[in-house]
C-alpha cells in the first residue's frame, strides 16, 4: 500500500489551498477514511491533516524567508483563508511570528558561508527562462543530500519500478527535484526521473511508483557545481548575494538538479523584481 501513500502524500503537498479533505483523498485512492488515516500515519509519524498543516507553514516559511510578499498574501498562497489563524499556527510551529521569522531567516541567509571549502571566488551564474516541459519521476523519501545527487547518472537502479520503463528512458539522463532546499523541511524528499516529450509520453504504461510532473515555464538562476556537496552554499550565495545584483529573487519553488558533463546543474527559480 505504499505506493497509494506515496501518491497520498504528493496529493496533500499539491492541494495545500484546497477544500477538499481527507475523505475526498480517500474516495480518490478507493480506501475508507479511517484506513487512509492508519496506513498514512504508519508511514509518515503523522495524519494527513496534521502532515498538509505542516507542509502549508513550511510553504509559509520559505516565502517569508525568500519573498517581498506580504504576510498576508502568503497565509493566502499557503491554503490559509484567515490571516489570524494563520499567524497562530506558525508562532505554534516556530516559536515567532511571521515577521520575527523573516527577520531571523534573512539575517542568516545573507551570513557569509560561500567561501568555507572553496577558493573563495563566487559561482558564476546565469538568468534562464525554460520553457514548459515534463519529466517522468518517483519520490525519494530520503535526505537529498551528496549521497543521491552523486548518483543521478544510476537513477534507474535507486528507484523502485524503473526496470519496467523501456531502455531508452532509463538510459536518459535524470533530472532531481529537491523540497528541502535551500530551507529544510520536515519529510525529506526527492523527485528523481528523466525528461520526456509529450510523444514519450503518449501510450507509455507508468509504473505505480511514477508519475508525470509538469514543469512549467519559469525563469531560473543557473549555475555549475562539480560535487553536490557544493550546493547548499551556491545556493546561499544566490540568496545572501546574488540575486540581489540582477533584481532578482527566489521564488520559493523547489530547486532542480541536472547532471551534466562539467558537474551537476543547479536550476533556482526566481521572479524578477518589479521596478
Amino acid at each position: 500500500m505504499f505506493n497509494e501513500m506515496m501518491r497520498a502524500e504528493i496529493w496533500l503537498q499539491e492541494h495545500l489551498s484546497s477544500h477538499e479533505g481527507i475523505d475526498d483523498l480517500a474516495n480518490r485512492l478507493g480506501y475508507s477514511t479511517s484506513q487512509v488515516r492508519r496506513k498514512f500515519k504508519q508511514c509518515f509519524g503523522v495524519s494527513p491533516s496534521t502532515y498538509r498543516d505542516i507542509l502549508r507553514l513550511e510553504k509559509a516559511a520559505r516565502l517569508l524567508a525568500l519573498t517581498p510578499y506580504r504576510v498576508n498574501t502568503i497565509a493566502t498562497r499557503s491554503g490559509y483563508q484567515n490571516h489570524s489563524a494563520f499567524s497562530r499556527a506558525f508562532q505554534r510551529r516556530y516559536n515567532q511570528t511571521p515577521r520575527q521569522y523573516r527577520l531571523a531567516a534573512r539575517v542568516k541567509l545573507r551570513s557569509p558561508m560561500y567561501c568555507q571549502g572553496h577558493s573563495g571566488a563566487p559561482p558564476d551564474f546565469d538568468i534562464r527562462s525554460l520553457p514548459p516541459r515534463q519529466a517522468l519521476v518517483t519520490r525519494l523519501y530520503h535526505k537529498s543530500d551528496a549521497s543521491s545527487l552523486g548518483k543521478l547518472h544510476k537513477w534507474a537502479q535507486l528507484t523502485k519500478g524503473a526496470e519496467t520503463l523501456p531502455e531508452r528512458l532509463r538510459q536518459t539522463p535524470a533530472i532531481a527535484v529537491l523540497h528541502n532546499t535551500p530551507l529544510p523541511c520536515e519529510l525529506d524528499r526527492i523527485d528523481i526521473g528523466p525528461l520526456i516529450d509529450e510523444q514519450a509520453g503518449d501510450g507509455l504504461a507508468i509504473p505505480a511508483s511514477f508519475r508525470i510532473l509538469e514543469l512549467p515555464e519559469q525563469r531560473h538562476a543557473c549555475l555549475t557545481v562539480e560535487r553536490p556537496e557544493e550546493i547548499p552554499s551556491a545556493l546561499q550565495y544566490l540568496l545572501s548575494e546574488g540575486l540581489a545584483k540582477k533584481r532578482c529573487y527566489a521564488s520559493g519553488d523547489p530547486v532542480e538538479v541536472r547532471l551534466i558533463a562539467e558537474g551537476l546543474e543547479v536550476r533556482l527559480p526566481i521572479l524578477v523584481a518589479s521596478s
